[in-house]
């Protein structure tokens, strides 16, 4: 097993935001009530292409695990739940940080472009996670993302998956 490059130039992951959010876009959005018949339900990326549709979820969780795999770091990429002023609901984007004090990009099924955090005005970020830990808002570290009971349910699958 090969160890994961993390010294990625920027230019290079940049492209590859561009790309990934532009390629992921283009499958088609579906409610979980309409696609699955349940409230909430977190597709791993296989479920959401086979099933050629997903929500929000299903969109930063496709764009987050195919940019890990392209040897993006993982502490450059953030899940994160915001609440959206333009829908008037809770909603799902992914965050790039180049560094980890720096203003994030936003990757969002909703806008093609990448951009940053500040032209997105709409979106007020409530809490973020990645493989490593969970960040609420004003409050920091809260602890392991483990605690999301929807990405434990989500990681599960992405394991027997994996064995099969």
């Amino acid at each position: 097993m090969s160890a994961r490059r993390t010294d990625m130039q920027p230019e290079r992951e940049l492209a590859l935001l561009a790309m990934v959010n532009r390629y992921f876009n283009r499958v088609r959005f579906l409610s979980d009530y309409e696609h699955w018949g349940v409230e909430d339900y977190w597709a791993t990326p296989a479920e959401f292409f086979a099933s050629d549709g997903g929500d929000c979820e299903d969109y930063s969780i496709a764009k987050y695990y195919a940019l890990k795999e392209l040897n993006v770091p993982l502490a450059r990429l953030r899940i994160t739940y915001v609440k959206s002023s333009k829908l008037k609901q809770a909603h799902m984007v992914l965050a790039y940080y180049t560094t980890p004090q720096a203003e994030p990009l936003i990757l969002d099924n909703l806008d093609n472009e990448v951009r940053p955090a500040s032209q997105r005005p709409d979106l007020v970020p409530v809490y973020s996670f990645n493989d490593e830990d969970v960040l609420i808002v004003g409050r920091g570290n809260a602890g392991s993302p483990g605690q999301i009971r929807m990405w434990r349910e989500l990681t599960g699958r992405l394991e027997r998956e994996a064995r099969t």
